[in-house]
């Protein structure tokens, strides 16, 4: 009998503790990020990784390759980062969405853009890249998606100019998201748009637009309407700069870079609505890490036709140079990544100063900032 008691003791002694383990909420394994040093400092492992596409480029134009982590520097806020990890161009596959405008402001050129292209395609793409291809016009269009060198080809050369209005700011928004929500991980991001950059039907912008004319009119009872012309032209002013600044954001928030060339060359300063179209396309290449290129093509449409055969062949050979150069960038680009010492609000813009420890004349192209996201 004690032996027996001495057992069930034992048994009930067991039990308990087994019930109390169940009741209680199992304590987390510790991480780096909830224990100190020998330092007394915190080590961190839960923070957001940052990705910053980097292009060098020499004084010519030609790319820097070979470029190591200890090379770079990063400033976030001013305050120098430690760098995580630096990959090479040769290391990091590259999507690319290729926008070509085939509204009636960029069909003189339209042919020319097409062709060469299509060639840059074919030197640029390697068997792990993929583009994909969208036409910018009333609506934006996915022609094709994220394939090989060969069937882009073939999409950009089956593309049509058409004369419709221009949704410029729906397509890059429509590419950008596309790029965010179908590229794996660890993929170089690079929109490419052909077009003057101009837009007269985005569908936000027409929304903000007549909110913002409504606000107006509804604020004045009795409105005077020899000013209707510029109520409207006000709203159109503010709805396309709002749209832009939303663009923007979500090309930075997709770690895309945004590359432009504009058809128009020289003559995009004959009226403000051209001015404002590059403009479009310099702030979301400066703000992406990117370049705007503005070629000075020469007229194609003058009464003397020898003339104008002459201006094609300059304005091919000028394009064929726009495309090396870009060519160049992107073979050019690393992919620097590391963990922000500081922790930002959700929604926080971030600035950026990306360099060389050693610049030596060369050209470093970076983003100008992120914004948080957790």
């Amino acid at each position: 009998m004690p032996k027996i008691s001495h057992l069930s003791s034992s048994l009930l002694f067991a039990a308990c503790v087994s019930i109390a383990a169940i009741g209680q909420t199992p304590a987390p394994t510790p991480t780096p990020s909830s224990l100190n040093s020998d330092e007394g400092q915190v080590i961190k492992v839960e923070s957001r990784l940052v990705v910053v596409p980097v292009s060098v480029t020499d004084a010519n134009g030609q790319p820097v390759t070979g470029l190591k982590t200890e090379d770079f520097r990063v400033l976030e806020e001013g305050k120098p980062q430690k760098l995580d990890h630096v990959g090479t161009a040769d290391q990091v596959p590259l999507d690319i969405a290729l926008l070509f405008d085939v509204s009636a402001s960029t069909d003189a050129m339209f042919k020319f853009e097409q062709e060469t292209a299509a060639k840059f395609v074919r030197d640029v793409l390697r068997p792990d890249d993929r583009a994909a291809i969208f036409t910018v016009g009333q609506t934006p269009i996915l022609v094709q998606g994220r394939d090989n060198a060969e069937k882009s080809m073939g999409s950009i050369m089956s593309i049509a100019a058409t004369k419709g209005a221009t949704a410029f700011f729906d397509t890059v928004s429509m590419a950008a998201d596309y790029l965010r929500k179908n590229t794996p991980e660890g993929r170089r991001k690079v929109i490419l748009v052909i077009s003057d950059g101009e837009d007269n039907f985005s569908e936000n912008v027409q929304r903000i637009e007549r909110k913002l004319e409504s606000n107006i009119v509804d604020n004045k009872p009795d409105p005077d309407y020899s000013r209707t012309k510029s109520i409207v032209v006000q709203a159109q002013d503010t709805a396309k700069r709002s749209e832009r600044t939303r663009v923007s954001k979500a090309l930075q928030d997709g770690d895309t870079v945004f590359f432009s060339i504009n058809p128009a060359g020289s003559s995009y300063t004959l009226n403000s609505i051209s001015v404002f179209g590059q403009e479009n396309m310099q702030v979301f290449a400066t703000d992406t890490g990117g370049t705007a290129y503005l070629p000075k093509f020469a007229p194609i449409d003058t009464k003397d036709t020898l003339q104008n055969s002459s201006n094609m062949r300059k304005n091919q050979a000028t394009l064929d140079l726009i495309f090396r150069q870009l060519a160049n960038e992107l073979q050019a680009q690393y992919l620097v990544e590391y963990y922000p010492e500081t922790n930002y609000p959700e929604g926080r813009f971030v600035k950026l100063d990306v360099g060389l420890q050693n610049a030596a004349g060369r050209k470093v192209r970076a983003r100008q900032g992120y914004y948080v996201k957790h």
